[in-house]
């Protein structure tokens, strides 16, 4: 089967070199029962080649199961996967078979395999190399064959380095990968996947599809895409639906549905290939600032209980300060450039400089202090306007607001936002 059909088949549209290599490779390996491990960031369709890893395979007519490692909670994640005896813990009330078992003579697919806790990627390391595995609460070892293809968005590496993942379970799922280029690197894909979109949607909706001046077109082409084809899709949806009989758009009416990218914050250099969003920053930002504010405090207890001057305080205590005050020649606290600081003016007056400058480190302390107090706040505010922008939808919340199901399951009840 070419490329071509194998597209048309699965709906892929691109012809972008990097999709056309990941493709190719796919294809090549779906004969084999060799286990595959996708490479992408969230939003590219790591699924799609799954499934057509699978369908071109000699267990097509086997079952198929997508599991998102992610979404589970970790109690529960053997379980699910290698099933569990009857009372093996508590709420076991009857012999449960995992996918393991269930999927027997087909494809199993990890979706998020990084996210799975130490524990588990023991049991699945042993269903790789051995195909033997052993119910929660059985002391049984059962057979299955299953063929795994994985996938994930993290570095698992970087993760096997900070002893988050397996080393060598990360070399046997590796065996082949296939990186899914995300659509910033396949510009000249944005257009026709849009218009795949808008025609879709212009059935769906009984609406006319939208059609793009050449300067829109080239907006899209330019645009970042952190959510990648997802991104595309929910935006050519929203567009169809929320610009009624405009259907004819310019660059300016495009705008409009693009986060604004403006921004004081500062920037990462040399960063951009992973994907820092503006609200990272900003909370890099702030993690950082209520750090330096905590070991300002501790330092300047201890000042209090030596019976220290300000001006030794100072002199000590240089590297830390600068953190978070400036000074001017006099080593006299002065308004620093930070956003979050408010100081009063540097004294003119030189006596008053002791006293002036305990004022400033305690409202320096203050002021940080009521800040970092808000940003519980913040976080639970934007969790609650993604589950209303996508109707509790919470694989999609998820995705916008750049985290893991799991760790957004675990915020919605921390925040006790289950009716949302």
């Amino acid at each position: 089967m070419d490329l071509q059909s194998i597209k048309q088949r699965f709906e892929i549209v691109g012809n972008s070199p990097l999709l056309n290599i990941a493709l190719e490779t796919a294809v090549k390996v779906a004969a084999t029962d060799i286990t595959v491990l996708i490479n992408g960031e969230s939003g590219v369709g790591k699924e799609a080649f799954s499934k057509i890893i699978h369908s071109l395979s000699p267990r097509k007519h086997g079952p198929f199961i997508a599991v998102n490692c992610g979404a589970i909670p970790e109690g529960t994640i053997d379980s699910e996967l290698f099933g569990h005896e009857k009372g093996s813990f508590t709420g076991a009330h009857d012999t449960r078979k995992g996918y393991f078992e269930t999927v027997n003579g087909g494809t199993i697919f990890l979706d998020e395999v990084g996210e799975l806790p130490l524990d588990t990627q023991a049991r699945l390391l042993r269903v790789l190399e051995t195909g033997e595995f052993i119910k929660v609460g059985s002391s049984k070892v059962q057979k299955t064959d299953v063929r795994v293809v994985a996938a994930t968005n993290r570095d698992l590496l970087e993760r096997a380095q900070a002893e988050k993942f397996r080393e060598d379970l990360y070399y046997r799922l590796s065996t082949v990968p296939i990186r899914v280029p995300a659509l910033r690197e396949r510009k000249e894909d944005v257009y026709l996947l849009f218009r795949k979109f808008a025609t879709v949607y212009s059935e769906k909706y009984h609406t006319e599809p939208i059609e793009l001046s050449a300067e829109a077109q080239h907006f899209i082409e330019n645009y970042r895409w952190p959510g990648n084809v997802r991104q595309l899709k929910n935006m050519v949806e929203q567009i169809s639906v929320l610009e009624g009989d405009n259907r004819a758009l310019e660059a300016a009416d495009i705008a409009r549905y693009f986060p604004d990218e403006k921004s004081n914050l500062p920037a990462l250099a040399g960063r951009e290939d992973q994907n820092f969003s503006e609200r990272d920053i900003f909370y890099k930002v702030l993690f950082d600032l209520r750090q330096d504010v905590s070991d300002l405090k501790k330092v300047v207890l201890k000042m209090i209980e030596n019976n220290e001057s300000t001006n030794d305080f100072i002199h000590d205590n240089q590297e830390l300060l600068k953190q978070v005050l400036d000074y001017d020649e006099n080593g006299v606290a002065t308004p620093s450039a930070s956003p979050y600081l408010v100081r009063p003016a540097a004294p003119s007056v030189r006596h008053q400089e002791e006293e002036d400058n305990h004022e400033v480190f305690v409202e320096a302390i203050e002021t940080v202090e009521d800040e970092n107090l808000s940003l519980e706040d913040k976080e639970k505010e934007m969790i609650r306007k993604a589950l209303v922008k996508h109707r509790g939808r919470r694989k999609k919340a998820a995705a916008e607001l750049g985290i893991s199901e799991r760790t957004l399951y675990r915020k919605i009840k921390q925040y006790e936002l289950e009716e949302l």
